[in-house]
């Protein structure tokens, strides 16, 4: 849409306007969070915000930076009580904007006091769960903030502090200025760099440095836990971890921050997720994740991924996600970029530090590879659209979501740019690599945090500065064209092929361990939980073409009560019989025996490597730091 000359300068009249009354940009917000009644899932906030007289709308951060979407957990904020030299005020919500509250400031009165609690129950850093539970908690402060509506995020300024039940450590990118007791107050920061810097504390608390005293900047690691046995890193892991800093360094070349904190929450109780930001991450997983083989396996590559977002998504950033303030939409084309290349780094990088072996790295990739040369949805939709839509596809349950797609932006963006290392690799006959571009797009000179947006062409002139080559067009074909397979070239360049056979995959293997599932997706057709209720059935598959769909449940196989292990025996035995396969299946307190003709036996994805075509793929492991 193009714009007269008029309506520009009357929206930014209209924005100036709404600015500047009634908010003094000289004053700073105070927000207190008592967070004594973490155990419940209950914070409570008090808020004093400068004002002058008049009307004034406050607004709830609705667009929250990570989640790219409007995830702010609106339907949790409760308890608001405002007032003005001790007086109620009474306050009405926008009848259009739920995130808006309208109040009018009474003469005399140069600020207002806000009272609120937030619900943290069923919100978690923006994914599902809990945020605290009786042991530790994770505080987000857009959860707990309102603020002057039109302003911009970097020009409101605030003073934070928390109280934190009894006894309870933390761990925040935030600097302490006073702490007494179990009260802490920090610097004043923008609204921005507060949203951008979450809290954890607990009962048990670790603080683990990842760099020597003298080098800067400091990183370290914050771990909470729900039991002090579960904080035990091993050595092996701690010098991974060291790694993966320095590995950061040698591939990015700068640090946009002036110390990092990973933020680890290990608890089976709060919502699991990983949410990044420039100074910190706030990651949550399983907790016994530093203990269990299976689980270190699936989180392998949670701070790798969390931490590359310092430099991809952070530092630069598609500029449809660079807004102004917490209101305002954001537009999300380039996600495959933000989150895509955040993943392949992610992988890449949790491999070269030794979080992960190279055969650990190759079976997830085939996983990754597998799984989307079997999304039937990408017949009808562009991987773009994945990403245009995550305010719509985020979140949603596993049923008919291979034929609707998700978040396809982040495996599939990973397949893309493994294949663009790839294309480097050979185009430049092994000089450059895809770690020249990371280099050249993302280093830049270190320092304390700032945004630089990006375009998709800044993208393809980088990519060429690295490899001449027709970026633009590879790059529109991935992302805006349907077809029926995966961008396999990435795995194909390197030297491998994806195969299926009846050996378990080992990523999958302990996949099924943590959320007791089987997937059968590349045999009949679906994923199944271990209950026997259907997850998901591939449309085309044998299962599907048989009538099965998701949310039925399988009793028995066969005429034998269902568990995997005699799922997997009948397909076994399918592969020397003609005789079909008999599901029996209810359907909402209905029973039909379905019959499946499939006679291939159990697959599995690996990677294979072709005889007699160079070994890019392990070459690209290799660690930068020695």
């Amino acid at each position: 849409m193009r714009w007269s000359r008029f309506s520009l300068l009357l929206v930014l009249a209209l924005g100036t306007f709404a600015f500047a009354n009634p908010l003094s940009l000289a004053q700073s917000l105070r927000l207190h969070v008592d967070l004594t009644d973490a155990s419940r899932n209950l914070y409570h906030a008090q808020l004093n915000i400068p004002a002058n007289p008049g009307a004034l709308t406050l607004v709830f951060p609705k667009w929250i930076p990570g989640n790219h979407r409007p995830s702010g957990p609106i339907a949790a904020l409760t308890g608001i009580r405002m007032e003005a030299n001790g007086k109620p005020l009474p306050w009405e919500r926008d009848p259009v904007d739920m995130y808006a509250f309208h109040v009018v400031v009474p003469e005399a009165a140069h600020a207002i006091e806000v009272s609120l609690d937030a619900i943290t129950s069923s919100d978690s850093a923006g994914g599902s769960g809990p945020a605290a539970s009786s042991n530790l908690l994770d505080l987000n402060w857009n959860a707990v903030v309102l603020y002057p509506q039109g302003a911009d995020s970097d020009r409101v300024e605030f003073v934070p502090s928390v109280k934190l039940p009894r006894g309870w450590k933390f761990g925040t990118a935030l600097v302490a200025t006073h702490i007494s007791g179990d009260e802490v107050e920090f610097a004043p920061v923008s609204l921005t760099t507060l949203v951008d810097s979450p809290l954890i504390a607990g009962v048990h608390y670790e603080r683990i440095d990842l760099t020597a005293a003298s080098d800067k900047p400091a990183h370290m690691m914050d771990v909470v836990a729900d039991n002090e046995t579960d904080l035990a890193m091993k050595p092996e892991d701690l010098a991974a971890y060291r790694k993966l800093v320095a590995e950061t360094g040698a591939l990015f070349g700068a640090r946009h921050y002036r110390q990092y904190h990973f933020l680890y929450t290990l608890s089976d109780q709060v919502g699991g997720h990983g949410l990044e930001h420039h100074e910190s991450n706030d990651s949550a997983a399983a907790e016994r994740t530093l203990l269990d083989p299976d689980l270190h396996i699936l989180y392998a590559s949670l701070l790798p991924h969390e931490f590359a977002h310092s430099w991809n998504g952070k530092y630069r950033r598609p500029a449809g996600l660079a807004t102004r303030n917490y209101q305002e939409p954001m537009i999300g084309d380039l996600l495959w970029v933000y989150e895509g290349l955040t993943d392949y780094l992610g992988d890449l990088l949790a491999e070269r530090s030794g979080l992960l072996s190279q055969e650990q790295y190759r079976e997830s990739l085939a996983v990754t590879a597998a799984s989307l040369d079997h999304r039937s949805g990408r017949s009808w939709r562009p991987l773009e659209d994945t990403a245009r839509s995550v305010q719509i596809l985020r979140l949603m349950g596993p049923q008919w979501s291979n034929w609707r797609r998700g978040l396809d932006y982040y495996p599939e963006g990973e397949l893309i740019w493994l294949e663009v290392d790839s294309i480097i690799r050979q185009q430049t006959h092994g000089q450059r690599s895809l770690d020249d571009f990371c280099r050249r797009f993302e280093g830049g000179q270190s320092g304390p945090p700032m945004v630089v947006p990006y375009s998709f062409d800044d993208v393809v002139h980088t990519l060429n500065e690295v490899a001449p080559y027709d970026w633009a067009s590879l790059l529109r074909e991935r992302v805006g064209s349907t077809s029926t397979h995966a961008p396999l070239g990435g795995i194909e360049r390197g030297g491998w092929k994806l195969v299926y056979n009846e050996q378990p995959n080992a990523f999958t293997k302990a996949l099924e361990k943590l959320v007791k599932f089987a997937d059968f997706s590349y045999s009949l057709g679906f994923t199944i939980a271990k209950d026997g209720n259907l997850d998901d059935v591939i449309v085309g598959s044998p299962a599907y073409q048989s009538g099965i769909g998701p949310g039925m449940k399988l009793v028995a196989v066969n005429g034998r009560k269902w568990t995997p292990e005699v799922l997997r025996a009948a397909l076994k035995a399918g592969q020397t019989t003609p005789v079909a396969i008999e599901l029996l299946v209810e359907n909402a307190q209905f029973f039909q025996t379905y019959s499946i003709s499939y006679h291939d036996g159990d697959k599995n994805p690996h990677l294979e490597r072709v005889s007699g075509q160079p070994d890019l793929l392990t070459t690209l492991l290799t660690p930068l730091t020695k």
